[in-house]
């Protein structure tokens, strides 16, 4: 590649150029570029899905007015202080686990994978695009929610940390779900079976009925990870503690297995 030169004088090259070579030098980009990137494209596809913003923003804020306004479910103290942190632990299992599943599912199908797949982009960097994707999602999820709590007459309290913490482990595990569940079953298949999980664990989960309700049954319940993320943003956001040891446990436990099994099992075409 030469520079023009004035007329009547030899081309000149530029300082440094090898004779026959591309100049830009083509190549992959870096990985943050590459995460940060995909990041961008994967949001922009679940804001521009309107079942998406339903699931993640609508359906948790009108439960979560309708619960609190409405007694048709009966909680010990103060309604907002019992439903926040389990609308909460419901909008992050929207986001992390149905909605994941089902986009992750229907990319598989339509051979979105597989063609990304067949370009420089690394699969975990994929991987790890939707899940920050899925990650920036839930600080609009919590950014509304809270505002709408705290309208309702709700009263926060505990570490902001220890939020974070549960919150970021039980998506993992939610996030694990999704990826296990898309990658084994068929798109239609998982937009069934992830839309009755979500109904089972928001009814039997501890988010929208208290777990003593359930008897003999809630030892075993508050060991799924909707049990675990909303009995532990509960013992944060009405007491103040810090976050239980046993709920993150929990949450780490499923998200170990799940992301495990997905990384083991998950099919790309």
């Amino acid at each position: 590649m030469s520079v023009t030169a004035p007329t009547g004088s030899a081309p000149v090259e530029p300082a440094g150029h090898v004779p026959g070579a591309f100049a830009p030098r083509p190549g992959r980009a870096g990985t943050l570029a590459m995460l940060l990137a995909q990041t961008r494209m994967e949001l922009t596809l679940i804001l521009r899905n309107g079942e998406q913003v339903l699931l993640n923003l609508i359906v948790p804020l009108g439960l979560l007015v309708v619960c609190t306004k409405i007694p048709f479910i009966e909680v010990s103290g103060e309604r907002a202080d019992f439903f926040v942190p389990g609308v909460l632990a419901l909008a992050v299992m929207s986001a992390a686990f149905t909605g994941q599943a089902i986009a992750t599912g229907f990319d598989r199908q339509y051979g979105v994978l597989k063609r990304l797949g067949a370009t420089a982009l690394p699969r975990t960097i994929l991987l790890g695009a939707k899940t920050c994707a899925v990650l920036v999602i839930e600080l609009l999820q919590v950014a509304v929610l809270c505002l709408a709590g705290i309208a309702l007459g709700w009263e926060p309290h505990g570490n902001p940390l220890s939020v974070a913490v549960l919150i970021g482990v039980g998506t993992a595990a939610f996030c694990g779900m999704a990826f296990l569940m898309a990658g084994l079953l068929r798109a239609m298949t998982t937009l069934a079976l992830a839309n009755i999980v979500w109904f089972l664990l928001l009814v039997f989960g501890g988010i929208a009925f208290p777990l003593h309700e359930l008897g003999g049954a809630a030892d075993l319940m508050e060991l799924l990870p909707t049990g675990a993320l909303s009995n532990g943003l509960r013992m944060v956001l009405e007491t103040g503690e810090v976050a239980p040891v046993t709920d993150v446990l929990v949450l780490g436990a499923w998200a170990v297995v799940t992301l495990t099994g997905a990384a083991l099992t998950f099919r790309w075409e």
